[in-house]
């Protein structure tokens, strides 16, 4: 009984413990800091792709932040193994030294506080992970169908060429990718990898380098040969998985065989002519043809040095079926893709290179009850949905119908309900899956056709797809591969055993399935085929399923996802796509302060003071506080006496160990001077060479928050000017169609039709609608509205991509680079002045961004006669707003 309970126990702490959720509020809490860590040229990749820096950037939030983690990975964590960061993280060792306890968001973006993981919960976890580690690093990127894996994965590739060209021997960069489809679907979805705008993801300067060297080679028929050349680099090798596996060998050698199958020793001992010309004959090769494209294409892979392999669609498979293609619980004798994954790594080791890491793209965290031990990011269903990357859900399920009855009702239903829709100039399809080909043809096709003729609909809107040329021609397949363009007439699709993955069919708006199909799976790929987002709003997305199916769907949903049925239908329910139209165009005078710096060279002398002193114990106290790891340990000694002990455990943080030229070399870089001329200032001040060496060593950060900085005083001085420039700024600009769309929470959504209880409305609504992105927000619109002080009163903080030009311009203190930030409110009070106001919850208010924006924009309401004020979120639901108004 008692290891019943312990295995009960550790099976609930693998079930609920997710790593990801600690490691991403670890980069989210120290991202400056990380940043810091990175390559200029990493920091640029990033900047490009992040929507906060760049206005045009073409990655969605769920694909930048998994790329933020993959570069943290890979710069900051050195393409550490998944065990030992967690160990890492626990142990607060190595890079992970700094770390506090934090908080993980919920959905709402609020911080809770969480529970410190227990040293039984650390271990239960942290041996999962060890039973199932591999010789490399192995990630699982867990981001929900429909949120973009492929161009995520494509762009991590880009990101590692342009590095691998720029550092040729740094071992954390892949020169080659391996990219893994499940199947044939897959594979030709991953077409678009070649066919994808590089501009998109790629700084400009590097595109033409990428269109230049990459080389794509893809695996799809049976005889087709790999042909990549022997260490070359900026390959891509697209292969269905069955073309590259290692298959078990099940027929013996007969005896004629073993005679005349010749062996590099029988040349050997034949004489010196023929051992000259062994390495001709091939006899690495086998000579069964199947086995012999298998093991040329394996073969070629272990000749490709530094190899990166991407394991797309991984969630092809679920359950038990996903586990073993993760390498959960799989024998040493299994000849799964993990298998030949483990030899190719073994081999190229041997060869004196290296699988640099492995990186799996699944939908979703989740085995059974069990959380997959290695995922570093994920992005759930519902999240997806309620962020508007996928349809939502029009559920419905049906008892005791016949085929044609099942049939039937759908297709009224589907038609009726996207009667008049063509989004992108599309058709809505709506497929039925078949268990089988009999069934499709003989039943489920005719019973379509019906329903059809009962509505005037010609039965060439039919498409039969079933893998059997006697039913479906390749015309037929051409049409079936071209449902999303304008001229495609197909609309009603039947299948068997197709478009389970990788078919993108944005323009699939319905899917029903009547019979149990064999595999239960089944129910949850088809079910999802019809969700993937289409046009510039949320649509919704029709699944017809019998009572049957309904239920295995949900259990599906259970084990893959963590959610019901019902949270399935009720996803992003709550939310609600409005038309947001201008009332009243408002012009308002505002003061940006230009700032110029004028830097001039001093005449170049020596004892340069570098501004710190070992010798004196309380000033280097102060000056290295900030740097040192302090750890409270709280014992409680009996009720009521707790007794706390500080622990130093400084000496435990990573650090580089510099030496005189290394700190020579990094101070003349960032002052761009000359070697020597550094050498000589270092060597000649105050504290000298061996002293700065010294505080280095102790504390790696004081080389860039005082050496350096000391040093650029000594040889510049810097004087700044600042010049006010006014401008008359529209608070909305007027949109072209006549409105804006925006998306918001139902009750957050606040009408100017709402606003009759209240008798001043007439003081706001600028536009005919304001959505909220918080309640303490909301709280606050309303206190100011109702207040007698406040004359006019603006909600500014709802359009921020370009629809106004009331915007304060901030240097960001992570990327240095200069951003644009929208406040919430902007009001006038009742003696004239203008007060600008932002919202933020109560964990942000501290943050080096939030106080960036603060600082910028109390310049600016300065400069303008303004008043600025940050509020915190608890104190807005308060109603505690008074200073508002002093």
């Amino acid at each position: 009984m008692a290891k019943a309970t312990k295995a009960s126990q550790q099976e609930a702490v693998l079930g609920e413990f997710a790593f990801f959720n600690f490691l991403w509020t670890f980069y989210r809490n120290n991202r400056g800091m990380i940043r810091r860590e990175y390559r200029d040229l990493t920091k640029k990749f990033l900047d490009f792709n992040d929507p906060d820096h760049n206005p045009k950037a073409f990655l969605r939030t769920p694909q930048f932040e998994a790329l933020e983690m993959y570069v943290f990975l890979k710069e900051f964590l050195g393409n550490a193994r998944v065990e030992q960061i967690f160990k890492d993280w626990f142990d607060r060792a190595g890079k992970f030294a700094d770390r506090t306890e934090g908080g993980v968001a919920n959905s709402q973006g609020q911080v809770t506080l969480f529970e410190a993981v227990t040293r039984e919960q650390y271990q239960v976890v942290f041996d999962m992970m060890k039973r199932n580690r591999r010789t490399y690093p192995n990630y699982i990127f867990a981001l929900t169908m429909g949120t973009g894996k492929t161009i995520l994965m494509a762009t991590c590739i880009f990101y590692e060429f342009i590095l691998a060209n720029k550092w040729p021997k740094d071992g954390k960069y892949c020169h080659n990718a391996l990219v893994c489809s499940p199947d044939k679907t897959v594979l030709q979805s991953l077409r678009e990898l070649e066919s994808f705008p590089l501009a998109r993801v790629v700084p400009p300067e590097y595109v033409n380098f990428l269109t230049t060297h990459i080389r794509f080679h893809y695996l799809e028929e049976t005889g087709t040969s790999l042909d990549t050349l022997d260490k070359s680099r900026f390959n891509v090798i697209v292969s269905n998985v069955q073309k590259i596996i290692l298959k078990k060998k099940h027929k013996q050698d007969s005896a004629i065989d073993t005679l005349f199958r010749a062996t590099p020793e029988v040349f050997k001992e034949a004489g010196t002519v023929y051992a000259d010309a062994a390495d001709l004959y091939g006899f690495d090769e086998p000579q069964d043809e199947a086995e012999l494209t298998t093991n040329q294409r394996f073969e070629k892979l272990t000749r490709l040095e530094q190899l990166g392999i991407y394991v797309d669609e991984a969630h092809h498979a679920f359950g038990k079926d996903l586990a073993k293609d993760m390498g959960i619980g799989a024998k040493a004798t299994d000849t799964s893709l993990r298998t030949t994954i483990d030899k190719l790594a073994a081999k190229l080791k041997s060869a004196g290179t290296q699988v640099v890491a492995c990186f799996n793209y699944t939908g979703t965290p989740y085995v059974g009850k069990t959380v997959l031990p290695e995922v570093v990011y994920a992005y759930g269903l519902k999240d997806a949905i309620n962020n508007q990357y996928l349809k939502t859900v029009d559920l419905k399920g049906y008892t005791n119908s016949r085929t044609s009855e099942f049939v039937k009702i759908a297709v009224d239903d589907f038609c009726d309900q996207t009667d008049g829709l063509l989004p992108e100039g599309l058709t809505p399809k709506m497929a039925f899956f078949a268990a089988s080909i009999d069934e499709a043809v003989n039943e489920l096709k005719p019973a379509v056709e019906r329903a059809l003729i009962d509505r005037d609909i010609p039965a060439s809107r039919i498409l039969v797809n079933v893998g059997d040329a006697k039913y479906t021609s390749n015309d037929d397949e051409r049409a079936f591969r071209r449902l999303d363009y304008p001229e495609s007439e197909k609309q009603f699709i039947i299948l068997v055993n197709k478009g389970r993955e990788g078919w993108n069919c944005r323009s699939l708006f319905g899917v029903a399935l009547y019979r149990q199909p064999t595999s239960k799976v089944f129910v949850l790929q088809a079910s999802m085929r019809c969700l993937r987002a289409i046009g510039d709003m949320q649509h919704t997305g029709h699944i017809y399923l019998s009572e049957g199916n309904l239920a295995i769907l949900n259990n599906e949903l259970e084990q893959n996802f963590r959610m019901t049925v019902e949270d399935l239908k009720g996803a992003a329910k709550d939310k609600e796509t409005v038309e947001v139209r201008v009332n009243e165009p408002v012009r308002i005078k505002i003061k940006r302060v230009r700032r110029e710096f004028h830097l001039e060279e001093k005449v170049l002398t020596e004892g340069a003071d570098l501004k710190f002193n070992m010798a004196d114990k309380a000033a280097w106290a102060d000056l290295t506080d900030r740097y040192r790891l302090m750890v409270t340990h709280r014992t409680e000694l009996g009720p009521g006496k707790i007794s706390d002990r500080v622990t130093d455990l400084t000496a435990q943080r990573s650090k580089l160990t510099y030496s005189p030229l290394m700190i020579v070399s990094e101070v003349a870089r960032y002052l761009n001077r000359s070697p020597f001329e550094v050498e000589g200032l270092l060597t000649s001040s105050v504290q000298g060479m061996d002293a700065t060496v010294e505080v280095v060593n102790a504390y790696n950060e004081l080389l860039h928050d005082l050496i350096i900085p000391q040093l650029f005083g000594h040889l510049f001085t810097v004087s700044s000017t600042m010049t006010p420039e006014e401008y008359e700024v529209d608070l909305v600009k007027v949109p072209a169609e006549g409105f804006y769309r925006v998306t918001a929470e139902k009750d957050k959504i606040v009408r100017e039709t709402d606003a009759p209880a209240v008798p001043v409305a007439h003081k706001s609504f600028h536009l005919d609608t304001y959505c909220f992105d918080s309640k303490p927000e909301q709280t606050l619109f309303w206190d100011l509205i109702r207040e007698g002080k406040v004359r006019k009163l603006y909600f500014t903080g709802m359009l921020t991509h370009g629809q106004s030009d009331f915007f304060i311009q901030y240097v960001d203190p992570d990327s240095k680079a200069v951003r644009t930030y929208y406040p919430d409110f902007l009001f006038e009070r009742e003696d004239g002045r203008m007060v600008i106001v932002e919202v933020k919850g109560d964990h942000q208010v501290d943050t080096p961004v939030v106080q960036a924006k603060r600082e910028f924009a109390e310049q600016m309401a300065v400069a303008s006669g303004m008043t600025y004020e940050l509020i915190k979120g608890t104190d807005a639901e308060a109603h505690s707003y008074a200073r508002l108004l002093n």
